[in-house]
């Protein structure tokens, strides 16, 4: 289980960034993969997955 920050976050579009807390690359994330309502901001962990471009946050729950 990975841990980072929400960087960047977008509601109506449902998709946003993570930043990885150990690494400091950040993820693609998209609601689909959300277990519970984010922000920006928000200290999250998180699991990857490989996406059609890189890999993807998913199983995303505030900390």
């Amino acid at each position: 289980m990975n841990k980072g920050t929400v960087k960047f976050y977008n509601d109506s579009k449902g998709f946003g960034f993570i930043k990885d807390a150990d690494t400091e690359k950040e993820y693609f994330v998209h609601s689909s993969g959300l277990q519970e309502n984010i922000r920006e901001n928000d200290e999250v962990s998180f699991e990857l997955e490989k996406g059609k471009k890189g890999l993807n946050a998913v199983k995303v729950k505030i900390i």
